[in-house]
């Protein structure tokens, strides 16, 4: 039996939102919701995944811009 607090996202967990899935330790970007699910893209755009909305969070403004810093940098070291 799942907690009901474990499917109640966070606050601030809307379409569009960047957050960290604790259960994967990976950031994306909440790209709606399909039942008891939030799903997630990476920041690099590819496949969306299933997050359990008691485990995300919000990126707070620091988190945030490190991580869309990384991706920045990461974006750079791929061939073109």
């Amino acid at each position: 039996m799942t907690d009901a607090a474990d499917t109640n996202p966070a606050p601030g967990v809307t379409i569009g939102k960047v957050v960290h899935d604790a259960a994967r330790d990976l950031v994306g970007r909440v790209m709606g919701h399909e039942g008891p699910h939030i799903q997630l893209r990476p920041l690099a755009g590819g496949r969306e995944w299933d997050a359990d909305p008691g485990r995300v969070r919000v990126l707070p403004p620091d988190e945030l811009l490190s991580a869309l810093l990384a991706e920045v940098n990461a974006r750079s070291r791929k061939p073109k």
